[in-house]
Order: structure tokens, then sequence, then C-alpha cells
């Protein structure tokens, strides 16, 4: 117990530092880089995964191959990855295609499901009201999948929020610059306000989605959102 009562002291101690709110080197400037790190990444996931998952799931084509390649995407060592990249162009380009790459996998896998699995009730009915293909998807199967479309993004962004760190290693900024510095300097301090500042923006990426769902899900769907 009184370990981790120090490891909050030295957190604590570290984050109420004036030294830790300005500069280059400050939490300010590092929390953007990873914010625009994760951003950009989960853009470009969310515009690749929505399209073929909404896709794929509306038609009915291309399913197995999408979800195989998918799954084959999530076994791609994403640290491993960012260092073949960067072997052949150093820039931030390879961390955000690693990146995106981590994100996709559960936002088409979830976005297909979710359209697949609308009652076909509901798209008959649908289609009845003099509804097209297209306005089927939008109108029936996009807002009865949307919490499984929620679930996936906000498991993408988590993973992102968290992974993003390692952007530090090949030399660029984000929050991972405090841990991989602080190892690399055997500065525990360094190392643990990293840490936490991290573990912290996750959570508030958890809480933001959780809110969103409440506010764009409808009241009759919210019984699956919870199981999920």
């Amino acid at each position: 117990m009184n370990g981790l009562w120090n490891q909050i002291d030295l957190f604590w101690s570290w984050l109420t530092a004036s030294s830790q709110w300005h500069g280059a080197d400050g939490i300010p400037h590092r929390l953007v880089q990873h914010l625009y790190y994760s951003g950009v990444s989960l853009l470009a996931a969310a515009v690749i995964g929505l399209a073929l998952g909404l896709l794929i799931g509306h038609t009915g084509r291309g399913g197995f191959l999408a979800i195989t390649l998918a799954n084959f995407a999530r076994a791609i060592p994403t640290f491993g990855l960012i260092l073949f990249i960067v072997v052949i162009e150093y820039s931030i380009t390879p961390v955000l295609i690693a990146l995106v790459a981590l994100a996709v996998p559960p936002i088409l896998v979830n976005t297909y499901e979710g359209v697949r699995g609308v009652d076909a009730d509901a798209k008959d009915a649908a289609r009845g009201m003099g509804m097209t293909g297209w306005g089927v998807l939008w109108h029936a199967e996009l807002p009865m999948a949307l919490p499984l479309i929620l679930l996936g993004l906000r498991t993408s962004a988590i993973q992102v929020v968290a992974t993003a760190t390692i952007a530090a290693y090949p030399g660029f900024g984000g929050l991972g610059r405090y841990i991989i510095d602080g190892l690399a300097r055997n500065d525990y301090q360094l190392v643990i306000g990293g840490t936490v500042l991290v573990v912290l923006l996750a959570l508030i990426v958890q809480f933001v989605f959780a809110a969103l769902r409440r506010v764009v899900i409808s009241p009759g769907l919210l019984g699956s959102a919870r199981s999920s």
C-alpha cells in the first residue's frame, strides 16, 4: 500500500511541477501530439472501416474475405510494422499507417456484423414503404446497427490512444515520449507520469463514447448497446 501511495506522490509532484506545462517537452505539447496521431489514425480507420463494413454488410458480398483480412491485420504486430516502415521512410507516416491498420479491423467487423444482424422483417418493412436499397441501409440498417458500430469505434479509439505511445520509440512525440525517455534515463517518475497520462486519456475516451452512445442511440436500442 505504501508503494502505491509513493507512486501517486511521485506522479502528483511531477504533474504539478511548473516545468511540465511549458515548452516542447511540456504536457500540453505532448498531449496535442498524441491526440493528433490518434485522431488522424482513427478518422482514416473510420472512413475505411465504416465504408467497407456498410457496403459488404448491406450487399452480403465479400464478407468472408473482409473478415479474414481484418483478422489477419489484427495479427500484425504494430510495433514491428512501424519499425519496418521507418527503415524505409523516416517520418510520422509509418506510425499513422500502423495505427490505422490496428484500428480498422474492430470498426470493419462490428459494422459488418451490425448491418448483417438487422432483423429481416425490419428490412422488408422498409422496402414495403418504397425505400430503395440504399434507403434501407441509411434509414433501417444503419440506425439498428449503431450499437455495434459505436462499440467498434470505441474499441479502436482506446487501442489507438494506448498504442500511439510507441510513436516515441523511433523518435517522434506524444505522451509516449515520457515513457521512452524515462526508461532511457532510469527516471522512474517520468515513466509513471507518462503511463498515468495515457491511462487517463484512454479512460476519457471510454467516457466520451459512453456519453455519445446515450445521445445517438434510440432508447429502444439501448438494451443491446448495454449488452455490448
